[in-house]
């Protein structure tokens, strides 16, 4: 072992902080640590003033692509739900009447007219038919 001075301690001044296990400043340090806080201070308005704009384009084109994904999974759900319906009351059709294949190719042809329709009413290119459209246009007014 070598022998020679052993290390000082540094002088605690502030018994509150060495007590509450904080770290001990001293005048120099006190003074880095404040200009410090006052570069974060500046930097996190700084990049508010800028990210925010950012950050809203971001979650608007986000929603914006949610919301298309969900409209196209409903579209394209009420096509298939159109046809399968159509293909299994032909098959339905085609066992009780014994009239193979007839009814299912019509019924089929009928799911895909429907599902065509419930598709082209849902995205707005046609209009809803029956009474609805009546009270949905006297509740506008």
């Amino acid at each position: 072992m070598a022998v020679g001075k052993t290390p000082e301690k540094p002088q605690q001044s502030d018994d509150a902080a060495s007590e509450a296990g904080g770290p001990v400043q001293t005048g120099s340090q006190a003074d880095a640590q404040g200009s410090l806080d006052d570069r974060l201070r500046k930097l996190e308005s700084h990049l508010a003033a800028k990210g925010v704009g950012v950050e809203s384009k971001k979650d608007e084109q986000a929603e914006k692509n949610a919301s298309s994904m969900a409209q196209a999974m409903k579209l394209s759900s009420e096509f298939i739900a159109g046809i399968v319906v159509g293909a299994v009351l032909g098959w339905f059709f085609d066992r009780v009447l014994g009239t193979n294949p007839w009814g299912l190719i019509i019924f089929l042809f009928l799911g895909f007219g429907a599902g065509t329709l419930n598709v082209l009413r849902t995205a707005g290119y046609v209009a809803e038919s029956g009474n609805n459209v009546g009270e949905k246009q006297q509740k506008e007014k």
